[in-house]
């Protein structure tokens, strides 16, 4: 049976406006679900001309990575950058980074009868520029402080100590060692976040600072690593982050993976958490999507990692359905381009030879009608 052509017209516009409907929602799905893991986003946060990009390293406890690691590295990000960009007042674009490692559970008190459990983390360089925690009180610490005995803590446990998030300046004693409330921050709000954080709370000091903890002094068992054994100074990395401009494409990225090489094989993942949310990333990330279930290294990542790993998994069925919805309409598109040009050479050729021809013989009889006029 012949289908009518303004039937299969009607058909063929109706499936193309399900696509494009449809290509829409996952769009806006996967916008929603990038957004949310705002960790991913301190580049645009730090660099509002969209020029730099973030990267992330994580480490496993036996990689041996520490703080002269870190300086070596960032001094290669330097150099290199230096190399790659010109200015003609002498100065080149700045490098942010940041770099932690979590160092074991504590029993925190404070100086009323409030007290509970924790996970300690010890983080150094640029590290709250890095998080975007909702800061309630107080404020972040850095290595530029002259004392370093600040601490962050959850809102959680704020109010398991004093009641209260407004609680900046007071006393808290972490297995024993006094520190003072720098900062109070909120409890992961978002719910990949929730789903991956330890129910404990967190509280974050600086490397100088947790140098007096118990679990650093007495870390001759090994905690720190093969060949860091019985080190009472904090060095151990696990996680080392950076922002640096990018003078061409994944130059931070390529400078890193270049410097490492194979040093850390099996040891390291290695992230570009500026493009790792890109609709097209995603979707070839598609066929690979196990991968980021199931772990194949021995590098234990942060609970914000694996929070955007859990987006990730989400994200890469989205955008590739995403682009399965494109291919109607592409070959919608095609296929009137194909039409428009087999149109135009079967009679647009003669519609073009007969508009020439009608206007020649209405300037002939033109000639002719002011000729007659004449000989009258």
């Amino acid at each position: 049976m012949k289908v009518k052509k303004p039937l299969l017209y009607a058909v063929i516009a109706g499936v193309n406006a399900v696509s494009l409907t449809a290509a829409l929602a996952l769009t806006l799905a996967g916008g929603a679900i990038a957004r949310s893991q705002t960790y991913n986003s301190a580049a645009q946060r730090w660099d509002r001309d969209g020029e730099s990009s973030q990267i992330s390293c994580f480490f496993s406890d036996d990689a041996g990575f520490n703080t002269d690691g870190m300086y070596a590295l960032r001094a290669k990000l330097n150099s290199e950058l230096t190399a790659a960009v010109s200015s003609p007042n002498g100065k080149v674009p700045e490098i942010a980074d940041a770099y932690s490692t979590p160092i074991g559970s504590a029993y925190v008190t404070c100086d009323s009868t409030g007290k509970g459990e924790a996970d300690l983390t010890a983080v150094g360089g640029d590290f709250f520029l890095f998080r975007d925690f909702r800061l309630l009180s107080g404020a972040y610490f850095s290595d530029d402080d002259i004392m370093q005995d600040g601490a962050v803590i959850e809102r959680s446990l704020a109010f398991t100590l004093y009641g209260s998030s407004n609680v900046a300046g007071q006393l808290i004693y972490i297995d024993g060692v006094q520190y003072y409330i720098s900062g109070v921050i909120d409890d992961p709000t978002d719910k990949y976040q929730k789903r991956t954080a330890d129910e404990a709370p967190r509280v974050y000091v600086s490397y100088k600072g947790a140098e007096s903890l118990p679990q650093v002094m007495y870390s001759a068992s090994g905690s720190y690593g093969e060949g860091m054994e019985g080190q009472t100074k904090l060095t151990r990395i696990t996680c080392y982050e950076c922002m640096t401009y990018d003078p061409v494409e994944n130059f931070g990225y390529g400078t890193i993976e270049k410097h490492f090489g194979d040093t850390y094989k099996g040891k390291l993942v290695l992230v570009n958490n500026t493009e790792r949310f890109k609709p097209s990333v995603m979707a070839k990330a598609y066929r690979h999507r196990s991968d980021l279930a199931v772990r194949k290294d021995t590098v234990v990542l942060p609970y914000w990692e694996n929070a955007s790993r859990i987006a990730e998994f989400k994200l890469a069925p989205i955008y590739f359905h995403r682009t399965v919805c494109f291919i109607i309409p592409l070959i919608t598109a095609i296929w009137l381009i194909w039409a428009g040009a087999r149109f135009i050479k079967k009679r647009g050729l003669s519609l073009i030879s007969a508009l020439i021809e009608k206007k020649k013989k209405t300037a002939y009889d033109r000639r002719q009608k002011k000729a007659n006029i004449n000989n009258e």
